[in-house]
């Protein structure tokens, strides 16, 4: 289980706290969607919770214990919304190697097959994917990394409704395995999944009902 116990955060830009006292718990096989507001924070919430920023104050505990920035680092794997902006491989190859000096192909095999992307031509530039290519890419470069708790900030943004569809049910085969914490300000699309929902306001986060949540889009 993953805890964040009176989280505050403010990054340098600001003159207030983005994160102002939040508590958030979350489990293997329920997917936690959190919603807000452009500006509200849910960025930053990936990067305290990835260990890619630090909090100023508040503790994260993995199963009970307190884990530091690096440890959280190690724990979890992110997925951003323009993931073609983090890619370092000149080919899709390449990328999926990064990091992963004994990756052989039958890992390599069931990663892709994973994330719908078999029939991949390797020897391609990822810049060349198609935006949902490019988010599965980047899904299956992290389940390469085999992180305990996988983030996605915004992992429908920008997709046709198709391709949208298909994402969400890759997602919610992944979190049967990986604890699974989406942030969207689109949360209506997961609203058929099992899932808790949670709106981020004013640097907290409040429980909502999905029925709420449809009705806010309507």
């Amino acid at each position: 289980m993953l805890e964040l116990k009176d989280i505050y955060y403010k990054p340098a830009t600001s003159r207030r706290d983005i994160l102002n006292g939040l508590y958030l718990s979350a489990s293997l096989g329920t997917p936690i969607v959190i919603s807000g507001s452009s500006g509200s924070g849910k960025t930053s919430l990936v990067e305290v919770i990835s260990g890619l920023s630090g909090q100023s104050k508040g503790e994260i505990c993995w199963n009970g214990e307190a884990i530091n920035q690096r440890q959280r680092r190690w724990l979890s794997g992110v997925v951003f919304q323009f993931p073609e902006r983090y890619f370092l491989g000149l080919t899709v190859a390449q990328e999926l190697r990064l990091g992963q000096r004994r990756l052989t192909t039958e890992r390599q095999s069931i990663a892709l097959n994973k994330v719908g992307l078999s029939d991949l031509d390797l020897s391609k530039s990822p810049e060349r994917l198609s935006g949902g290519q490019q988010r599965r890419l980047a899904l299956a470069v992290q389940l390469l990394r085999k992180p305990r708790v996988l983030l996605l900030d915004e992992p429908t943004a920008g997709l046709d409704w198709s391709v949208r569809e298909e994402v969400i049910d890759l997602l919610t085969s992944i979190s049967k395995e990986q604890i699974l914490i989406i942030v969207t300000h689109e949360p209506e699309l997961f609203r058929n999944i099992r899932s808790l929902c949670y709106k981020l306001i004013n640097g907290k986060i409040q429980r909502i009902t999905k029925e709420s949540t449809e009705r806010e889009t309507t």
